[in-house]
């Protein structure tokens, strides 16, 4: 019989230890669970969590005109950063798909060349990466792939500074959000930036493999709850964030997934898959992502079909019962004519169908964060 060997990140041993229930994602042994969902999802919510994610993508880039080419790949106009900011985007196909949603840090210049990191989703690191090669192809740009490399920890909610503030130097109060710098951390370099996947303040922090693993161990000790993908996904889902390979995907645009303040057709430059958004932002989108709410606890999972009339007329994307707004809620795609706030639909689960309602996103917005 074949055995599968699942990659594991420098704090599979320490997440062992804390008895972290473990599942395969994107090809890599990930804790989905520590003390239990709930748990860690009120953690986050109240105080702060922590979350291995050094299972992402991280690409170093330096070019002399790293922005200029960066800019024919994603519909954002990256010319608007100063450095130490960051903006999350989109690498499209020329069909306006999303390969993938990304967040890209520019650092500046440094010796003429400018200098940026990539984070990019676990599952589709390599395809990212040999997309990029493909599109740089004979710049000046420069890629590095340090994915397996580093140690990445999201440190996440409203007491996320109270923790991380005694291992740097600077005034983290100071850091605005999608902020970042490098800092020193333990006498090691460090990169920490004000951004996070679940809808709270909090930071991202990439460092070597021991420094990575201390840390881990100090923030457990200073009492912060190590959180898995469980919790990951339904925090993210209140925050109305979406999934690549459920919310979003090379089949649908930017503009259909909400995501159009990340669009700029008033920047000059063309860039992949511009002329099928400019068409729709003409024409309007047929089908849109919305937030849906159910009549009582049956919860919507990815998959399920959205019913309106008798006939399905989308499909449920992601789904959960939300701990925070305690509420049974999902995203998913349909018509959009049947988008609208306060809109009706219903949802097939297990051949029978229940009653939901098309709702405001994000079903929950943090009051410490601004953004």
């Amino acid at each position: 019989m074949e055995t599968l060997s699942w990659l594991r990140t420098p704090l599979f041993e320490l997440s062992q230890q804390q008895q972290a229930r473990f599942t395969s994602f994107a090809g890599w042994e990930m804790p989905v669970q520590y003390g239990g969902l709930k748990q860690e999802h009120h953690a986050v919510r109240t105080t702060a969590g922590m979350f291995d994610i050094s299972h992402m993508g991280k690409f170093g880039l330096q070019g002399e005109d790293l922005i200029k080419q960066l800019q024919a790949l994603v519909p954002s106009d990256l010319s608007r950063l100063e450095p130490n900011q960051a903006q999350y985007t989109v690498l499209l196909n020329p069909e306006g798909g999303i390969i993938d949603d990304i967040i890209f840090y520019y650092q500046g210049k440094q010796q003429d060349l400018e200098q940026g990191i990539l984070i990019v989703n676990a599952a589709t690191t390599e395809k990212d990466k040999q997309w990029l090669l493909k599109h740089l192809a004979g710049s000046s740009v420069e890629l590095t792939d340090f994915s397996q490399e580093k140690v990445l920890i999201a440190l996440q909610g409203p007491e996320a500074v109270t923790y991380l503030q005694p291992f740097v130097d600077s005034d983290l109060n100071s850091l605005a959000v999608f902020g970042h710098q490098q800092v020193q951390i333990e006498g090691k370099p460090a990169f920490i930036a004000r951004t996070g996947y679940t809808g709270e303040d909090g930071f991202e922090i990439m460092v070597e493999p021991e420094v990575g693993k201390s840390l881990w161990q100090k923030f457990s000790e200073a009492g912060v709850i190590p959180c898995g993908l469980g919790a990951r996904d339904t925090l993210r889902l209140e925050a109305a964030m979406c999934l690549y390979g459920q919310d979003i995907d090379e089949t649908t645009t930017p503009l259909e997934a909400g995501l159009g303040w990340l669009v700029h057709l008033d920047k000059p430059e063309d860039f992949i898959g511009r002329e099928v958004l400019e068409q729709q932002k003409q024409a309007g989108v047929q089908r849109r992502l919305v937030g849906l709410q159910m009549e009582g606890r049956y919860i919507a999972r990815h998959g399920y079909p959205i019913i309106s009339g008798g006939e399905m007329v989308g499909e449920v994307t992601s789904g959960t019962l939300a701990p925070t707004v305690a509420k049974a809620i999902a995203l998913g795609y349909v018509p959009k004519s049947l988008s609208k706030v306060g809109q009706k639909l219903e949802v097939e689960i297990r051949g029978k169908t229940y009653p939901a309602m098309v709702v405001k996103k994000p079903f929950y917005r943090s009051a410490h964060r601004s953004i």
